[in-house]
C-alpha cells in the first residue's frame, strides 16, 4: 500500500472517529439545555399573557401590567414584538410570520360583513408590511388578518394594492360639509382641528354629531376664539383676570371633550407668557397636548423663527406639558430646519415630550389681513408680490392688488419654502403629516385641502424617497393617533390594522397615489386612493364617493377621577394596608409601599422610569403623600407613559396627583406573591 492511501484510510477513520465524538456532545448538550429550560420554566417570572406590556396597558385597558424576564414583549392581540436567541440578545421577530398565532378556526369559519382580499397590509404599529393578505371586517371593527380565505358578504379584491390604516389629520380644521368629502377622497378617515377648534366644545361637537360627517371628528380647545370674548386687538396681552377666566373656561373645555388646548402665537402677537404658562400647567394636569402655531416664521432678527421654537420649548421645560408645533416647514423651522431640528433634539434627549408636523408642498398659504403680512413682510419671507398668488385662481399680485385683496381678507399662498426644509423634516422621527388646511365654499384653499396625504406618498415616498412606505404611513396614520391617544380612548383603536381596531381602512395603488390638486383648482380629489372605508362603510370606492356613508365618530378627551366606583380594596402586607383603586379593569396600589419593604426606587426623567431594586434606600419617589392615604375624591387618574422597571421586568404606571401607582400584577412579576382573598389583596411572607 502506498503511502498515499494509508494517509487516506487513516483520514477516513479520524473523521469517522470525529464524527461521533461531535455527536456525543451535541447529545449531551440538547439534554443540558431541557433541564436548563424545565428549571428556567419553574422559577422565572409568570409568562407573559397578550397585551401585558406598558405601552399596551395605555392602549388597550389590559389588565395585567407585567413582561417577564427573557420574554417577547407583545404588541397588540398577543403578537410577540421581540424573542431572546438565548445569548442575551433581542431579536425581532416578523410579524407576517407571527400574524396567524392570532387567527382561530372561529375566525375561518365566519361570514365577515366586509373582506378586503389580497392586499399588501401595511400596519405601521407592528411593522407588518405583507402582500397577499385578507382582512375581515364586522360591523365598525377589524375582526381579523389573515393569509388564510375568509367568506364575506361584499368583497374587495386588493390585489396589487396597499391596505392602510386609514390617515388621520390632526392639522385641519372644522369639518364643513364641502370639505369632509375632500378629505375622504384623500383617503383621511379622522379630521382633527387642533390648529383652531373652539372655544365651545359641548356645543361644537353636539353640532357636528347632529351633521354626521363621514370622517372621524375632534378639536382642540381654540385659545385665540375664546380670548376674543374681551374684545383684545391682536397686539394687546389679556388681563390678570382675563386669564383666570381664560383657564377656567379651558378646564371645561377638556372636561367636555376637547382634546387639547391651541395656541397661534404669530397671528396674535400680544399673546404673552403669562396666558400662555397657566393653561400650559392646565394641560399638564390634565395629560394633554398643547399645539403651537410658533410666533415667528422667519430667519430675519428681531424675532427668528429659532427663538419661536426655543420659547415653544422652554414653555415645555417650564410646566412639563406636551408640546406640539404645528407645520413647521413654514413656521419655526423654515430657513433653519436643520437647527430647528437640533433645539427639539436635545430637549426629546432630556425628556420632554416634544412633536410636529409638516406638510408636503414647498409653499405656504394665509389670509392676506392676517398679521403674517405685517410690514417687512417681504424682507422676513425673501419674496416679492410677484410670488404671492390668490388661491383657487391664476392670479398673481401686484402692490396695487395686494392691497385690495388684504382689505378682502381673501387667501394667497407664498411660494417661500425651501424644499429642502420639506425633505428635512419628513426625515425627523417625531414629525407626522398635518394638512393645516379644509376646503370651504369658494374654493379660496391651497391645494393641501385635497391633496396633502396622497402627496406625502406619492412625491415624498415613491418618487423622492425622503422615507419608506411603512415610515410614511407612520406619519399619516400612527403618529397622530399616538400624539392624541393618551386621553381619547377612541384613537387608540385608529391608525392600526389588527384584530380589535376600528376599521377606518385606505386602499391605494402605491404606483400611482398622487394628489391633483393645484393652486388654481385646490377642490381636485388625489388620484390612486380606489377605497375608503370609514366606521366600516365604505365611503369611497373607484372613485365615486358615497354619501350615504356617515358613520364618523366624536374623537373626545374622556376623564377617570378617583371615587367610589375605583376603590377596589387594600393590600395588606407585613402589618401595613395600602389602598388599592381600580383602573381599566386592572388593580393599582402606590409604588412608594415597596420603598416601605425594602426596595429602593430611583426616577429618571429622561426615560420616565422608576427603577425598582431590592435595597432600603427610597429615593425619587415624587410623592407628596404616603403610600398608606387614599388619594383624595375627584383627584385624575391618568397614564402618562410612566413605567416601573425591575430588570426585565416592566409595569405600566397610572398617575394620580404627583403620586405613582403601579399594577399589582407587576409585584408577581418580580417574585413577590400577592393573592386576592375577595376582601383584599394579601403579600406572603
Amino acid at each position: 500500500m502506498s503511502n498515499h492511501e494509508e494517509r487516506k484510510r487513516s483520514s477516513g477513520r479520524g473523521s469517522m472517529r470525529g464524527l461521533l465524538t461531535l455527536a456525543v456532545v451535541l447529545i449531551i448538550a440538547f439534554g443540558g439545555y431541557l433541564a436548563y429550560s424545565l428549571l428556567q420554566d419553574g422559577g422565572s417570572a409568570p409568562k407573559q399573557q397578550p397585551n401585558e406590556t406598558a405601552e399596551n396597558n395605555e392602549g388597550s385597558g389590559a389588565s395585567n401590567g407585567t413582561s417577564g424576564a427573557g420574554q417577547a414583549d407583545e404588541g397588540e392581540d398577543g403578537i410577540p414584538e421581540a424573542e431572546s436567541d438565548g445569548s442575551g440578545q433581542v431579536q425581532p421577530l416578523d410579524p407576517a410570520a407571527e400574524l396567524e398565532k392570532t387567527v382561530t378556526e372561529a375566525d375561518l369559519a365566519k361570514q365577515y360583513d366586509i373582506v378586503i382580499t389580497g392586499g399588501r397590509v401595511i400596519n405601521p404599529e407592528t411593522k407588518l408590511d405583507q402582500e397577499g393578505l385578507n382582512v375581515g371586517i364586522t360591523g365598525d371593527t377589524i375582526e381579523v388578518v389573515t393569509a388564510k380565505p375568509l367568506q364575506g358578504k361584499k368583497v374587495i379584491d386588493a390585489t396589487g394594492l396597499v391596505v392602510s390604516p386609514g390617515f388621520i389629520d390632526n392639522l385641519s380644521y372644522d369639518p364643513n360639509p364641502l370639505g369632509v368629502w375632500q378629505k375622504i377622497g384623500d383617503g383621511v378617515t379622522s379630521n382633527i382641528a387642533m390648529h383652531g377648534g373652539t372655544s365651545t366644545p359641548k356645543a361644537w361637537y353636539a353640532h357636528y354629531e347632529r351633521d354626521m360627517p363621514p370622517v372621524n371628528f375632534g378639536a382642540s380647545f381654540f385659545y385665540t376664539q375664546a380670548r376674543n370674548q374681551f374684545k383684545l386687538s391682536r397686539y394687546e396681552a389679556a388681563k390678570p383676570e382675563q386669564i383666570a377666566k381664560l383657564r377656567e373656561q379651558a378646564e371645561d373645555a377638556l372636561n367636555n371633550g376637547a382634546l387639547g388646548i391651541s395656541f397661534s402665537l404669530e397671528y396674535v402677537p400680544g399673546i404673552s407668557k403669562e396666558e400662555i404658562i397657566p393653561l400650559m400647567e392646565l394641560a399638564q394636569e390634565y395629560n394633554v397636548p398643547v399645539y403651537f402655531h410658533g410666533r415667528y416664521s422667519d430667519a430675519e432678527a428681531p424675532g427668528t423663527e429659532l427663538e419661536g421654537t426655543q420659547e415653544l420649548i422652554t414653555y415645555a421645560e417650564e410646566t412639563g406639558a406636551a408640546v406640539h408645533i404645528d407645520h413647521i416647514n413654514s413656521t419655526g423651522g423654515t430657513f433653519s430646519m436643520t437647527e430647528a431640528l437640533s433645539l427639539i433634539d436635545a430637549a426629546r434627549a432630556q425628556g420632554y415630550d416634544i412633536t410636529a408636523c409638516t406638510y408636503p408642498y414647498d409653499y405656504w398659504g394665509t389670509y392676506l389681513n392676517s398679521a403674517r403680512f405685517d410690514e417687512g413682510w417681504q424682507d422676513r419671507f425673501r419674496i416679492s408680490y410677484n410670488d404671492l398668488q390668490i388661491a383657487g385662481t391664476t392670479e398673481r399680485l401686484t402692490e396695487q392688488t395686494f392691497r385690495q385683496y388684504q382689505k378682502e381678507g381673501k387667501l394667497a399662498v407664498a411660494y417661500a419654502i425651501p424644499p429642502q426644509a420639506v425633505i428635512d423634516a419628513f426625515k425627523a422621527p417625531y414629525v407626522m403629516i398635518g394638512s393645516d388646511a379644509i376646503l370651504e365654499p369658494g374654493h379660496n384653499n391651497h391645494p393641501r385641502a385635497s391633496g396633502t396625504f396622497a402627496r406625502a406618498i406619492g412625491l415624498y415616498v415613491r418618487e423622492q424617497q425622503v422615507m419608506s412606505l411603512m415610515d410614511g404611513i407612520a406619519k399619516l396614520s400612527l403618529m397622530p393617533a399616538q400624539r392624541l391617544e393618551k386621553q381619547a380612548p377612541e384613537l387608540r383603536k385608529k391608525g392600526r390594522i389588527a384584530k380589535g381596531m376600528d376599521a377606518d381602512i385606505v386602499i391605494f395603488d402605491y404606483n400611482t397615489i398622487n394628489d391633483r390638486s393645484t393652486v388654481e383648482q385646490p377642490d381636485l380629489m388625489s388620484a390612486g386612493i380606489n377605497v375608503v372605508i370609514v366606521a366600516g362603510q365604505v365611503a369611497l370606492e373607484d372613485g365615486k364617493l358615497n354619501k350615504k356613508a356617515r358613520l364618523g365618530e366624536p374623537l373626545r378627551s374622556q376623564f377617570v377621577r378617583v371615587g367610589a366606583q375605583t376603590a377596589a380594596s387594600t393590600l395588606q402586607w407585613e402589618g401595613k394596608s395600602y389602598p388599592v383603586l381600580s383602573y381599566n379593569q386592572a388593580s393599582y396600589v402606590d409604588l412608594a409601599a415597596l420603598g416601605e419593604h425594602g426596595y429602593s426606587l430611583t426616577w429618571d426623567k429622561v426615560t420616565s422610569t422608576f427603577t425598582v431594586a431590592q435595597g432600603s434606600a427610597a429615593a425619587g419617589t415624587q410623592s407628596a403623600s404616603t403610600p398608606s392615604e387614599a388619594p383624595k375624591q375627584g383627584m385624575l387618574m391618568l397614564q402618562r407613559g410612566y413605567e416601573a422597571q425591575f430588570g426585565e421586568v416592566k409595569g405600566e404606571l397610572l398617575s394620580i396627583g404627583d403620586r405613582a401607582f403601579v399594577p399589582i400584577s407587576f409585584l408577581a412579576g418580580i417574585g413577590l406573591k400577592a393573592e386576592n382573598d375577595g376582601d383584599a389583596w394579601m403579600i406572603e411572607a
